[in-house]
């Protein structure tokens, strides 16, 4: 929402100076984003005279002129502009002068071979409007030499202020400064209603034909209209908050718009055919609206028709058919209250939005349809002329007056500030509540936000100041504080350092996904009924779609070697069970010297990332069976799970099946995986002490053993098999060759790291626990070579 420091101060009687309203706003909750000044901007240009215009021997389309900005010496200016002649007055900037429209610093320059000394310019390259068809053209009499921002009163601050969506009453310049009033920065002035005589009977019927999307419906018809330029303070204040001036008829409902947050609509009465019904839509309707582009229209949305055709989208954006243009005489001034979800649900449903919108699906204020038309109408015949006929109310608006039972000791209990009474008093009706003896508190029309007790205690914190609230200690115990994080959030800090730790980037994405992402990777099990967007519907069921679209943008901007990880949770249908996930893109290592070309990601990076997680995580990493994949989106043969049993799956991980990456927009390989933190058993243990490291006594003896397998056989039941055949004696067993013997057979090389206890080993015994270890690996297929 953005406004002139005079446009609040028609409403708001203050000397407070532009910092200070920007400090006061910020300080009751309305965020002030940012603030323009234009003189600032603009103090480098001056106003300058034309002395004398001839052409430039190089080119036809520029002109030599010989400019007068107020120095001693006429300055030497190549321009361009078609309307630069002798004589002519406008806007100079000099050397070092910032155009702000161009995003150039002046400088001397030659311009094909003419040396050009600054520049004449056009509106827009100062973002004065958009008109580029020529320079400034200024009075003859306009005062060379002088700044311009002085001379065309440009001094006038533009604040942008961020509205949350509950504040819709301050989508207009009153509701603000009644704040600011409210807040002590100054006096609310009053509102003067004009009374409206109709000088005629309406000559149409305008009704309300759906009392759900669109309860009231007031209008009135005005004739004998001309409907030329705005005067220059309106055109200003439009062009300062960034509304392109079109006309009077459109620019007073702009106006009235953002002056009281009250959107309107005028048409063309010669352009309609019968009464103005507010009405659904009938399947295969269409219209051609005010932005050029066709809508199709559906039974749910509400329209603006006459007997013909449609004419509005109702409380979102007007037909070109009925728009007025230079040649209306005679319009229909629409003054509708719309409800806030149809207009939501159509504005998503069309993919179209409008300051229109923006207003009526947060709820405008119902009890002023009848003085915004008034006001409506009153700037229309100060700007246009022509006369009005009576008023048309259709339908009845919703009564938005509540009354709130107030206990002003809330304050105190419920913010830990203590404030006078007769202060709570005071600010409620000074930002417009009613307040009886009793404490009964009468909610204004225009704050729907406002449900119960709490909100008002809020209200009266934020006017009193949220600096003022004291700062209170909790209380605490004797001794020391015990922790409070559970097990579930103390395993997830565990495998986020630990992630971070080996040089993955912590990634949070949306728990929201597209429809075509969630069915790569087997369909969501629960949709939003109003989503953001149309790509972010379906609840995640995976991380892994996310995380992969992060992946995707980093890649398109030039990043070699992803790393990503997430913690969050998915959506199923029975549970949002914790989860880590983690992507991996691009180049492992990149291109060096000594080993070429650069190495990309594959599947045991993913299961060397997942081992280290686990462990982390406590899990006894050595008991964990790999396991086939399960899940569809995972190439198969290139991907495994990591289970505790046969049926705990603690990890899947692998290469992304090439028609799940394709559906995800990814080019090339992708490796990913995912740890499912709900499956990961939790200790039993009574604290968080660790047992005593205690080294075996005696030196560890190490045996290899080559074995020829079936091709087919998974090397883990080989592994598994093998540190089974003497539990006490092996503590550990890798592979550490592995070569193919043809005819479907593989050799494969263990390594038995074997550690005594009590007394090393004799010959006999070692003797033993190779023949067990044969025994055992023979149970699998196995043969010793």
């Amino acid at each position: 929402m953005k406004f002139t420091l005079s446009w609040l101060k028609d409403h708001l009687d203050t000397t407070a100076t532009v910092e200070q309203v920007a400090e006061r706003l910020t300080a009751i909750g309305l965020e002030v984003e940012g603030i323009d000044d234009p003189a600032a901007r603009l103090a480098p240009f001056v106003i300058a005279r034309v002395l004398t215009a001839g052409p430039h021997p190089q080119a036809d389309k520029l002109q030599i002129l010989l400019v007068d900005a107020g120095g001693p010496d006429p300055l030497q200016v190549v321009c361009g502009a078609p309307n630069a002649r002798a004589g002519l007055v406008g806007v100079f900037g000099a050397p070092g002068a910032y155009v702000p429209g161009l995003d150039v610093t002046l400088k001397v320059a030659a311009i094909r071979g003419i040396e050009s000394r600054g520049m004449m310019c056009s509106k827009r390259e100062l973002l004065l409007s958009d008109e580029h068809e020529g320079i400034i053209e200024l009075p003859a009499n306009a005062p060379v030499g002088v700044a311009y921002a002085d001379y065309a009163a440009l001094s006038d601050p533009v604040i942008d202020v961020a509205i949350t969506p509950n504040r819709q009453d301050c989508m207009g310049v009153r509701g603000i400064a009644r704040d600011l009033a409210a807040a002590g920065l100054g006096t609310l002035k009053p509102l003067l209603i004009p009374t409206i005589k109709p000088a005629f009977p309406c000559p149409i019927a305008i009704r309300t034909d759906d009392p759900e999307g669109c309860p009231a419906l007031f209008g009135r018809v005005m004739r004998g209209i001309v409907n030329g330029a705005s005067p220059d303070w309106m055109a200003r204040r439009l062009t300062a908050v960034g509304q392109r001036p079109i006309s009077a008829l459109v620019d007073i409902t702009n106006y009235v718009m953002l002056d009281h947050g009250r959107p309107l609509h005028v048409y063309d009465l010669a352009k309609l055919d019968g009464a103005l019904v507010a009405r659904k839509a009938t399947a295969g309707e269409t219209l051609t609206a005010l932005n050029g582009k066709d809508y199709a229209l559906t039974p749910a949305m509400t329209v603006i028709a006459d007997a013909a055709t449609v004419h509005d989208i109702g409380g979102i954006m007007g037909g070109l058919h009925s728009g007025v243009s230079a040649d209306t005489t005679d319009i229909v001034i629409e003054c509708a209250w719309f409800e806030p979800t149809t207009i939501a649900r159509t504005g998503q449903a069309l993919a179209l939005g409008s300051d229109a919108r923006t207003r009526f699906e947060r709820g405008v204020d119902p009890e002023f349809l009848g003085p915004g038309l008034a006001i409506a109408t009153d700037l229309i015949r100060q700007l246009c002329g022509g006369d009005a006929s009576d008023a048309i109310t259709a339908g009845e608006p919703p009564n938005g007056v509540r009354v709130i039972a107030h206990d002003p000791a809330l304050c105190l209990r419920l913010a830990g500030m203590t404030v006078a009474y007769d202060r709570q008093r005071a600010i409620l009706t000074a930002l417009g509540f009613g307040v009886d003896a009793a404490w009964n508190v009468r909610v204004p029309s225009w704050r729907r936000d406002i449900d119960g007790p709490a909100d008002l205690v809020e209200e009266i914190v934020r006017i009193e100041g949220l600096d003022a609230v004291p700062s209170t200690p909790l209380p605490r115990g004797d001794g020391v504080a015990k922790p409070t994080a559970t097990p579930a959030q103390r395993l997830e800090r565990r495998v986020r350092r630990a992630a971070a730790a080996r040089g993955l980037s912590e990634a949070v994405t949306w728990s929201f996904i597209s429809q075509a992402e969630a069915d790569a990777f087997g369909g969501g099990a629960w949709a939003l009924a109003n989503p953001i967007s149309a790509d972010m519907r379906v609840m995640r069921p995976s991380l892994l779609p996310g995380l992969l679209s992060a992946a995707r943008r980093n890649a398109d901007r030039g990043a070699a070697g992803i790393r990503l990880f997430e913690i969050g949770r998915r959506y199923l249908a029975d549970g949002e069970p914790a989860t880590l996930g983690f992507v991996l893109t691009g180049d492992r290592a990149p291109r060096s010297w000594s080993g070429g070309k650069p190495a990309p990601f594959d599947a045991y990076d993913a299961k060397a990332e997942a081992i280290a997680l686990l462990a982390a995580a406590g899990v006894p990493v050595d008991r964990l069976q790999v396991m086939a994949a399960v899940s569809p989106v995972y190439h198969p043969g290139r991907s495994a799970t990591l289970r505790l049993g046969p049926k705990a799956i603690l990890a899947e991980f692998g290469e992304l099946h090439p028609a799940t990456a394709k559906a995800i927009g990814i080019d090339g390989t992708a490796i990913a995986g995912e740890l499912f933190l709900d499956a990961i058993p939790q200790k039993r243990g009574s604290g968080p002490v660790r047992p005593a490291f205690a080294p075996p006594a005696l030196q560890a003896v190490r045996r290899d053993f080559a074995f020829v397998v079936p091709a087919t056989l998974p090397a883990d039941d080989l592994v598994r098999a093998v540190r089974s055949a003497d539990k006490a004696a092996i503590v550990d067993a890798r592979i550490f060759d592995l070569f193919a013997l043809g005819g479907g057979a593989l050799s494969m090389a263990l390594e038995l790291t074997l550690q005594p206890v009590e007394k090393s080993f004799t010959e006999a015994e070692l003797t033993a626990i190779a023949e067990k270890v044969v025994a055992s690996a023979a149970k699998t297929g196995a043969k010793l070579r």
